[in-house]
């Protein structure tokens, strides 16, 4: 599964953070846009695990033309990014994605 992601440009005094439009109040961070897309990973694993031990659903991935581009003035501080969750690995079976397995894979 991928998960599109919002990453917020660190420099030399602050860190790469990073938000999951699609996943509400799941975010991470990292010293540069690599640690923080690797951590972003770690971090939609376990929102998705304490979804599914709660009873919820997850939401689906929103296809790429759900995002709009960012403006002039946010593409400095912000960019679009993907995280890339193997589901096989979370050991979820398709009944606690909303939708069918085809469009969260």
């Amino acid at each position: 599964m991928r998960y599109r992601i919002l990453i917020e440009r660190g420099d030399q005094n602050t860190a790469y953070g990073v938000i999951v439009p699609d996943l509400p109040g799941c975010f991470s961070a990292g010293e540069t846009a690599d640690e923080a897309i690797v951590n972003t990973t770690e971090a939609i694993t376990l929102w998705i695990e304490e979804e599914i031990n709660a009873g919820r659903s997850i939401p689906q991935p929103s296809p790429p033309a759900a995002f709009t581009p960012l403006e002039d003035d946010q593409s400095e501080q912000w960019m679009w990014g993907w995280a890339y969750v193997d589901r096989a690995a979370l050991d979820v079976s398709a009944e606690h994605f909303k939708g069918t397995r085809s469009q969260a894979d």
